[in-house]
């Protein structure tokens, strides 16, 4: 108690520069954690097992990531209409919920196990929101969010090391090895989520620069959404696009090193993964020296169209056998991340202040989720009854180029749509007039 006290007063009367730092970091620190109770799997191969003609980790992913999807679906109103101060318990007892699922699919039999990791799925969707509402509506905001985003890029490789050490190193099985992982994390996810928690509001210049972050009504997201629909599709659709990419990569990037012939490294997806994170961090975390609102929304499309060029780049550049296997998953990796992590807060943080409406990220947020989530889980069902013989490294390069080249054209037509919007309604007036 004493000690919880104690760092509450000195985060109180501490510089902004050094509350932004201490933030980001336990941002990073939980939303890491969050990793190992829903990655490690991810590093299993499952060979040889099928369910109703289908690869059983295909199961597994497609199982997840509905839970996690209507995770998303849910949290539209959840998070944006939750209330400040519940965040911490709430992280805990949602994280030891899928570690408990992680357990149960260790006991259970394939393939009755599937259902488990749609369980443990379920209640990983809620902590992104959970956790960005202690960091969005700062002057620091992109600085901070940068770290948070860039956890899951970082965490995804280490996670996945990890979990690869537990089976060739401990001897754990790969239906144990979720559980396991998870189990090492749990100390500190409760000591990040902890720390997190002690985290003061935004003072008054956060609210000045970048407006209020309050709940929302059902009225209020009824009139963000007719205020800004178009602009809010054609991101939710070049959002979504880059969700699915993302997921294939992240999901069997385990598939793609081995037909690669790089399946018997452990290390190889942290050193990927290490490289990715600190060029996003770079180029995101930069944004905090933008001050001007407009400005900085119109950069992030900047970037989001520069990661959409460099993962092209690098696919033409691997075809034509200039760069090796990991370059090129380093450098699709970067392009790739460079266009989906500005979305992933940063982008509609911005999009907000510029606009100075009475929101919160976690409504569009989890809108943009939900339908990303939704399409990887189609994606998945399609290569499986239509592609059966398309190896999953051609498989990722069709729909890079795919992705990649719709996902340039529609976010130029989303800047463009942005700017006029900006300049043909008073920014204080564009909910009036949309009501």
């Amino acid at each position: 108690m004493w000690v919880s006290k104690s760092l509450t007063q000195w985060l109180s009367r501490a510089h902004p520069a050094i509350v932004a730092v201490f933030a980001a970091l336990s941002a990073f620190g939980v939303y890491f954690c969050m990793y190992a109770f829903r990655k490690p799997y991810s590093s299993a191969g499952f060979t040889g097992l099928f369910y109703l003609g289908i690869d059983y980790k295909v199961w597994l992913v497609t199982a997840q990531v509905i839970g996690y999807m209507l995770s998303k679906f849910y949290g539209i109103r959840f998070i944006s209409g939750l209330s400040k101060g519940k965040q911490g318990v709430s992280i805990i007892l949602l994280t030891t919920w899928a570690w408990i699922a992680l357990l149960l699919f260790a006991l259970v039999p394939a393939p009755y196990n599937i259902l488990f990791l749609f369980l443990n799925g379920f209640p990983l969707g809620m902590i992104w929101g959970l956790v960005f509402r202690y960091l969005e509506g700062r002057r620091a905001t992109e600085f901070m969010g940068a770290v948070m985003a860039i956890s899951f890029i970082f965490s995804s490789g280490i996670v996945k090391t990890v979990g690869k050490t537990v089976t060739a190193n401990w001897h754990y099985s790969e239906f144990w090895m979720p559980f396991i992982t998870g189990g090492l994390f749990i100390i500190p996810l409760i000591l990040f989520t902890w720390l997190l928690n002690h985290v003061p509001p935004p003072d008054k210049e956060d609210e000045l620069h970048r407006s209020p972050r309050l709940p929302m009504t059902k009225i209020e997201r009824i009139a963000f959404l007719k205020a800004f629909y178009p602009g809010i599709i054609l991101a939710v659709i070049t959002y979504s696009l880059l969700t699915i990419l993302r997921e294939i990569r992240d999901n069997f990037s385990n598939e793609m090193f081995t037909e690669l012939g790089f399946g018997g490294n452990a290390g190889i997806f942290s050193i990927t993964e290490t490289r990715v994170s600190l060029i996003v961090l770079l180029f995101m975390g930069a944004l905090v020296l933008v001050k001007n609102n407009l400005k900085a929304f119109m950069i992030n499309h900047y970037i989001i169209g520069t990661g959409y060029l460099m993962a092209i780049t690098a696919m033409l550049l691997f075809t034509k056998n200039l760069i090796g296997p990991i370059s090129w998953m380093t450098l699709t990796g970067t392009g790739l991340y460079l266009s989906y992590v500005p979305y992933n807060a940063l982008y509609f943080e911005r999009m907000i202040a510029t606009y100075k409406i009475r929101a919160n990220v976690g409504f569009v947020m989890y809108i943009a989720d939900a339908f990303g989530y939704l399409g990887s889980v189609l994606v998945l069902f399609m290569r499986e009854f239509f592609a059966l013989n398309v190896s999953w490294v051609k498989f990722y390069s069709g729909m890079l180029i795919a992705v990649c080249t719709i996902g340039f054209i529609g976010n130029f037509i989303t800047a463009i749509y942005f700017r006029n919007k900006y300049y043909q309604t008073p920014s204080t007036k564009t909910l009036e007039h949309a009501t």
